[in-house]
């Protein structure tokens, strides 16, 4: 039988989660169990976002490239 595919999180679905994630964290009622699993799914979202976060980033320099194909950096409110 085969293994069941992990569907990618999206950025904003995985924002929401960390938020929620934090605020149970915040209030300190949950058991330690618990927290820790929490701490465990908030790490891995973090890295999901942050790798998102890098591979927008690349899209964006390939789409800035100058004539000579080498990047062109221009102000934020340039484009």
């Amino acid at each position: 039988m085969p293994a069941a595919k992990k569907e990618k999180v999206t950025f904003e679905a995985a924002l929401a989660r960390l938020d929620e994630i934090v605020k149970t964290l915040e209030r300190g009622q949950a058991p330690l169990d618990e927290s820790l699993a929490l701490f465990e799914e908030g790490t891995k979202l973090l890295g999901s976002c942050g790798k998102q976060l890098d591979e927008a980033e690349q899209k964006v320099v390939r789409l800035m490239k100058g004539p000579d194909g080498a990047p062109v950096e221009l102000a934020f409110d340039e484009g």
